[in-house]
């Protein structure tokens, strides 16, 4: 194997000397990267999702990020923010690069906020931590060799892309304001499509799990991630930027990154549980994994109740009795237990799901849209007084507003994986959904078959492998 060294004088002692011209002397392509920075810095300081519209500014969302999990702000930090939205007003980039920079060291240092209601609970910072916090089911097991199941696998995607195109439409807005502009949304509001980016989260997944199956490392998937995924947002682009940088889970998803109890972990625990039918423990295992890539504690365990949610949903028939199982998965000391127990007392106490959502909103208005807790409490609201039907499960979701298109996109496969591909009703199956289409490199397109076929079959290799 040759040394640096050589392979650097190899480049240098072989270079022949030219004399370029005016034209390639030009400094084109720094102006662009400049541009190019410029406008994604920008997008930090205000910007529009893209398929509802809804305005984020997720600088301020990361300082409210920190406060959420028991860090103190200071005095200065505030200062920068309001100076940070007059820079970004007025077009001075000189000024809003200084900025973010001394923002982002302000955040980086925050100390903890001992009075904080964070503290009370449990941190749990490992697989092994919280798996020794819970007792497990016994797996029950699932024939994946049977006729239907394939067609179960189909259903969840579908349902998937079903959910997240209706969700994708309203995201980002109060159940209140959907109410005002819409009324009752029982359809697509435009034709729909299959954009979506936290399904290219779960394919990085399914890419790594197809290699190493059921034995798959946080690193495994953060390889998949720096390989076929340009670019995130929030938890996902810092955890990505650490990635590059050599930095792997479980540094990756806490290393500087104020986002680690956002939804982009709870967005994407479905596929772990698909590919770990009626084994709530391996689903969890799974999802953890996949999770510390770019969050810690709450926010992975979000993924582990998507996750067990699902795997459990290919044995429970009773979708009340599937919501109240995952939730004894959560260890009862964490916040994020407090969180799910508490949107489904709420469900206990009223027969009108709007009541519920009111109590659930007011307790977590401190919380960003894009936080994993308003939007849990909006899973089981729906799952709760949807009652397994399809059609009302979508509504009362899509209604609930926050983060429509990932809480949509997590549950309403859980009907599908239950009873197939017949609950889905024939009037949301458009044909768009034929065809998955993504940002990912080397993943452009993939059709919905060859999506149920590569899961299933990528469950089928590992389970020969022994590797489950």
């Amino acid at each position: 194997m040759r040394r640096a060294w050589e392979l650097a004088g190899e480049l240098y002692w072989n270079a022949k000397p030219v004399v370029r011209t005016e034209e390639e002397q030009t400094w084109t392509a720094n102006l662009e990267t400049t541009r190019f920075y410029d406008q994604i810095l920008s997008l930090d300081w205000g910007s529009n999702v893209p398929g509802s519209g809804a305005p984020e500014r997720i600088m301020v969302a990361a300082v409210q990020a920190l406060e959420n999990r028991g860090y103190r702000a200071t005095k200065r930090t505030y200062e920068l923010l309001e100076e940070g939205l007059i820079a970004h007003k007025e077009g001075d980039y000189v000024r809003l690069h200084q900025i973010s920079a001394e923002l982002r060291w302000e955040l980086a240092q925050a100390e903890k906020d001992v009075a904080s209601d964070y503290w009370k609970y449990k941190n749990y910072d490992s697989f092994q931590a919280y798996e020794k916090a819970v007792r497990f089911p016994e797996r029950k097991s699932v024939d994946i060799s049977a006729p239907d199941f394939r067609d179960r696998l189909k259903g969840a995607w579908l349902a998937q892309f079903i959910g997240a195109a209706m969700g994708t439409m309203v995201e980002g807005y109060t159940s209140e304001n959907l109410y005002e502009a819409f009324g009752e949304v029982y359809d697509y509001l435009r034709e729909p499509n299959t954009y979506n980016d936290d399904i290219t989260y779960e394919l990085a997944f399914l890419q790594a799990f197809s290699r190493c199956g059921y034995k798959v490392t946080s690193k495994d998937i953060a390889l998949q991630w720096a390989g076929y995924i340009p670019c995130g947002w929030s938890a996902e682009e810092i955890a990505l930027r650490n990635i590059k940088n050599g930095i792997f889970p479980p540094e990756s998803g806490i290393y500087r990154n104020p986002f680690s109890e956002w939804i982009g972990a709870q967005m994407k625990g479905g596929i772990c549980g698909m590919v770990a039918p009626g084994d709530a423990y391996m689903a969890a295992k799974l999802a953890w994994a996949d999770g510390e890539v770019a969050h810690a504690n709450n926010g992975i365990l979000g993924e582990v109740f998507n996750a067990v949610l699902t795997a459990l949903a290919f044995t429970e028939k009773d979708v009340c009795g599937l919501v109240k199982q995952a939730i004894s998965l959560i260890p009862a000391d964490s916040e994020y237990h407090s969180v799910v127990s508490f949107a489904w007392d709420c469900c206990e106490k009223y027969t009108d799901w709007k009541k519920a959502l009111s109590d659930c909103e007011e307790k977590y208005k401190k919380y960003n849209w894009i936080h994993a807790y308003p939007n849990a409490c909006c899973e089981v609201i729906a799952l709760y007084y949807g009652k397994g039907d399809f059609t009302e499960t979508l509504h009362i979701v899509t209604m609930c507003g926050v983060d429509v298109d990932c809480n949509a996109g997590m549950i309403m496969p859980i009907l599908a994986i239950q009873q197939g591909m017949s609950i889905i009703p024939k009037k949301l199956i458009h044909p768009a959904f034929s065809e998955l289409i993504t940002y990912m490199r080397g993943m452009r397109r993939i059709t919905l078959e060859e999506l149920a076929d590569d899961t299933f079959h990528s469950m089928l290799n590992a389970k020969k492998e022994g590797g489950d």
